[in-house]
């Protein structure tokens, strides 16, 4: 299933200047040739480079890294593959990779939109996570957010079945558009009525926690491919 974004361009970023650390250019160097796989206009065999053939799970934007790290070590018997434009943040998880000997884990630096269309070979994913993207706030930039019915279409055909999406945010009103959206497309079931407990292996971020203390939400949706 090929998504063609060309004409109303939905795209997983939004670009935004930033300096790069010296741990982080350095995790560039020493890290980038093993953990980077580059971006190609073909579908990729993704088991290939973790030397194994285990379940697989899409990260899209994962920001500093910090809860993708987190995730591979707590879920050692899934690969993932994180997909994030950000230099920094790339570096950020990069250095973590280094730092904690995580085995499990390969980035792509590139647009998830295209990712999803070119390199990821369909019913070839065992989950997505998307977790706190752009929630492009202003009313009139709605049309902007990522979790849009096409998108998730796009994504329901790289899911295996009974693969999961899992999507987080902290915006009411993008949370009730991620759950109408999500329940409207027939290939995907809810696993809640509504939204979903907060699933044990999402670690909670120190903005998240900073905005529970002053009594702002979250909201979990996993959803699973019929």
């Amino acid at each position: 299933m090929l998504y063609d974004p060309t004409e109303h361009r939905i795209r997983s970023f939004v670009t935004r200047a930033g300096r790069l650390s010296t741990g982080q250019a350095r995790a560039l160097e020493e890290f980038g040739p093993q953990f980077l796989v580059e971006y190609r206009k073909e579908a990729v065999d993704f088991h290939a480079p973790f030397g194994r053939t285990a379940p697989l799970v899409l990260e899209i934007g994962f920001g500093m890294g910090d809860t993708t790290a987190h995730i591979a070590k707590v879920m050692p018997d899934k690969d993932f593959i994180g997909v994030e434009v950000h230099t920094p943040g790339v570096g950020s998880l990069l250095k973590q990779i280094g730092e904690q000997g995580i085995t499990n884990l390969r980035l792509i630096q590139h647009d998830a939109v295209e990712v999803l269309n070119n390199m990821i070979a369909d019913a070839s994913l065992a989950g997505v996570h998307i977790f706190f993207p752009d929630p492009w706030h202003k009313a009139r930039h709605n049309k902007r957010r990522l979790i849009q019915p096409e998108f998730v279409k796009l994504l329901c055909s790289k899911l295996a079945p009974g693969g999961y999406i899992h999507c987080a945010t902290d915006w009411e009103d993008y949370a009730v558009q991620m759950l109408d959206v999500l329940g409207a497309e027939p290939a995907l079931q809810n696993t809640a009525e509504g939204y979903a407990p907060q699933p044990a292996y999402r670690p909670l971020t120190k903005f998240e926690n900073r905005g529970i203390k002053l009594g702002h939400g979250v909201w979990d949706l996993v959803f699973t491919k019929k």
